[in-house]
Formats: C-alpha cells, structure tokens, sequence
C-alpha cells in the first residue's frame, strides 16, 4: 500500500516539475448548479524543449465513456480557439445568445451535443491560440509539419495521463483548416504505432467537416459552386470557363480576357457571405461592457450594414458572448488558467507566427486510403469558402470504387442531404452533404449534424 502511495505522489511530483496539469471542473460561471457533465481542463507540455504548453477542454460522453469512441478535435484558423468547437459547434455547452446584454453571459445545455455519443477532447493549437501559451519567444513560431508533430505528442501525453482510454477507439476529427492537419496527424499516429512507440493508440479513422485539403482544389470551385447555386449568370460563367480554360485559380496574368471575365464574377459574388450564402455579411459593433474588446474580420459594403436600430442579424454578434466570457478572471480561475500567460483571449488569432508548408494533403487521404480505416468526409452545402465540389474532387481522385451511390438521407421525415459511400481495399469513406449548413454545419444544422455523426459512428447506415 505504501509503495502505491509513493508512485503516486512521485507521478504527480513529475508532472508538476513538467508543468503539465489536470483539473475537473464541476461549477462554472454564468451556470447555475452543478455541471451535469464532466469537463476536464489542462496543459499538455510539447516541443523541443517542452517550451510549449497546449491548453485543452475534456468532456466525457454522457453514455458510456468507458466504451464510446475518443474524439481528437481540432477547430480551424489556423489561430482559432477549439473553445468555439465546445461552445458554437459539438460541445454540450453553449450561452444564452438572445438575453446577452454585455455582462459574464449565461451558459445553456444544448441538445444535440456530439459528447451524447463520444468522449472529445478539444485542444487550443498551434501555440499562441486560445490559452495555449510558450515560455520562449522562439516556441510562438510553427506551420504545419511542427503542428502536427505538437498535436501527436499532446495526444500521446494525454494518453498516458488518461490509460482508461488508450483501448477506445480514436476518431481523428476537425473542421475548417482543422481538417487540413487531420490526415497529417491521423498519418502521424499510424507511422507511431507501426514503430511500436506507447501507448499504442486505437485509431479507427477520422472525421473532417468542410476541411482544407488543396487551396489550389478549393478556390478553383468556388466560381463553379457560384454558378450551380446561381450567384453567377449563364453568361459570365461560359465566358470564364471559356477564356480560362476552365482554370480559375492564379490565372495567367497575360490572360486578360480571363482576368476581366474573373474580375466581373468575383464583383457579383464578393458581397456574398462565404461561410453561409444564405447569411448576411455585415459587421454589427458588439457592446460588450467592462470594456471588453470584440473584433471579428469581415468586410462588407456599407451600404448593407444594419440600422442602429435592430438592423439584420449578423452571426458575428453571436461570439460576442465568448469575448465577454473567456475575459472574465473569474472564468479563468474557474477553467485554471495559469495567471499571467494570456492578457487578452481572442477567439481566432491571426497573428499568430503559422507556416503553411504543405499545400495539399490529398497525398496523405492516398496512403491512408491503403490502411483499413473508416472516414467520415462531411459538407455543409451552402459553404462557399470550401465548396462540397471541391471535396467531391479530392475524393474521386482516390480512385475508390463507390459503393452506395449518391441518395438522400433523412431526420424526421425530411431529407437532411446527401450521401454517397466509397471504398478501395479495407478503407471505407463516407462523403455527406449537409442541406442548409455552411462552413461548419454542426453549427448552422446541429440536429442533423448529430444524427449524421451518431449513425456513423454506431455503423448504422445514413
């Protein structure tokens, strides 16, 4: 007994000399009560020298967390805090968005929370995001290939820290620029296993919503997207697909036909909100109060800003709320940030020090394309930013035989999108749209969302 009480005590010595750290939080401000679920908050160290510590947010599955899958998610950016992931996309928390008046908001339980069915765990990456902080100058700096490094030793660490879930099965998941540096990861983990490094993990596949995968891929089907969902006239499309050989991205510059025929599309379809083309893009100043700063990146013309009084809604004013929240020290004692490393929380950083050194990952969809996984590729179908075009594109480029062809799917009596499943070898991708979402579906059509992730994940046909 003794002897079990002295590895203890030398297994937490070591890990507050490494500086990582684990808290479960059960109260929260602006909740009432006690949290019905159970939400682990940390630092994982990593880099080099360990000069970078990754904060992260754990939520246990409301039904059996033992036995329900483990989620890694990794929200986009790169620079945005995966608190929007817990709060605005899958997590089970959410704020009172229609009462908020400035002050510390008050925090909602929502329905259709991806935790009902898996345990996640939502990390601020790269360094610089969210909480996530480096004791050295030169730690700020990263890119893609040093992310994902970072990403696979935080999972590897918190493994370790975490044995009652090594044997779960491991979903790879992310959206946005997320799903850029999940198949890099997702690769990381397999090359990891295969050199018999610990803890093996139990890697089953990966999730990825409206990812980056090929820039080149994905603004090349913008103008073609526009077209399909009539942004574009008949005429202007013909004309450019005539003058620019179909090739729509860092066209010629002696192309001037081109040019001039991109030019008059990119005027009709600029004032569109991207993430959502059925969503105004505007700018709407937040109030926040106790002097709290709000700034989100949009442009707009000015002459579709809202009136001063009650104008249109913008999507924006809804992560005012998190700016108010995440701010407050009492939040941060409360979450147990450590004082100190973070003056001011934003929810996407873009000033971070990122270097995108890889431009496509269709190459990483290829090699694991020949390893038996299951991948779940999903689309909000009004996402103009990354259309579902361009990820129908990278997908067939696998040469992978389709399987189920394309068809609706259905929640409550209403088609929700549409599916088409494909397989080569032992791997398995399932590609869905989602009818009505945009960049992050979860966000704009959380019910579907749900019923999409739960039937995958149960093998239970869409």
């Amino acid at each position: 007994m003794m002897n079990k009480i002295l590895l203890l005590a030398l297994l937490l010595l070591l890990l507050f000399e490494n500086g990582e750290s684990q808290s479960i939080i059960k109260t929260l401000p602006g909740y009432s009560g006690t949290l019905p679920i159970k939400l682990e908050t940390g630092y994982i160290e990593v880099g080099k020298n360990d000069e970078v510590k990754l904060f992260y947010y754990f939520i246990e599955s409301e039904s059996n967390p033992r036995t329900d899958p483990l989620l890694l998610w990794f929200t986009g950016g790169p620079g945005c805090s995966d608190f929007t992931g817990l709060f605005y996309e899958i997590g089970p928390l959410t704020f009172d968005i229609a009462n908020f008046d400035g002050s510390l908001p008050s925090i909602l339980l929502k329905p259709y929370s991806w935790t009902k069915v898996a345990n996640i765990l939502f990390m601020d990456w790269p360094v610089g995001t969210g909480f996530s902080y480096s004791n050295t100058s030169q730690g700020y700096s990263s890119s893609d290939t040093k992310s994902t490094k970072d990403n696979y030793t935080f999972l590897r660490k918190w493994l370790l820290n975490h044995p009652m879930f090594i044997k779960n099965r491991l979903y790879v998941s992310g959206d946005s620029y997320g799903g850029k540096l999940v198949p890099m990861v997702a690769l990381e983990i397999l090359r990891g296993n295969e050199a018999g490094l610990q803890p093996r993990m139990n890697l089953q596949g990966y999730i990825i919503g409206n990812g980056v995968t090929d820039p080149k891929i994905e603004r090349n089907a913008q103008v073609s997207y526009a077209h399909r969902m009539a942004l574009i006239s008949d005429e202007y499309f013909e004309a450019a697909k005539i003058s620019c050989n179909g090739e729509y991205d860092n066209p010629d510059p002696n192309n001037l036909q081109c040019l001039a025929d991109l030019t008059r599309i990119h005027k009709r379809i600029d004032p569109v909100n991207d993430g959502h083309i059925l969503e105004p893009k505007c700018i709407k100043p937040a109030k926040l109060g106790r002097n709290h700063k709000f700034q989100e990146d949009y442009t707009t013309d000015h002459l579709l800003l809202p009136s001063e009084k009650g104008g249109t809604w913008c999507r924006s004013q809804n992560y005012a709320s998190c700016y108010a929240w995440a701010n407050d020290p009492t939040v941060q004692e409360a979450l147990h940030i450590r004082k100190g490393t973070i003056l001011e929380w934003r929810r996407c950083n873009h000033s971070i020090s990122y270097k995108h050194n890889v431009q496509s990952v269709v190459q990483y969809h290829k090699l694991l394309s020949k390893k038996g996984y299951e991948a779940l590729v999903y689309s909000g179908d009004h996402d103009l930013k990354i259309p579902y075009m361009s990820t129908l594109k990278w997908i067939r480029s696998l040469n992978m035989t389709i399987e189920d062809s394309w068809r609706p799917w259905v929640v409550n009596g209403q088609v929700a999108g549409y599916v088409e499943r494909y397989k080569t070898n032992d791997f398995n991708l399932t590609f869905v749209t989602v009818k009505g979402g945009g960049h992050t579906a979860p966000e704009n059509k959380p019910e579907e969302s749900f019923a999409m992730l739960h039937r995958w994940l149960s093998l239970y046909p869409l």
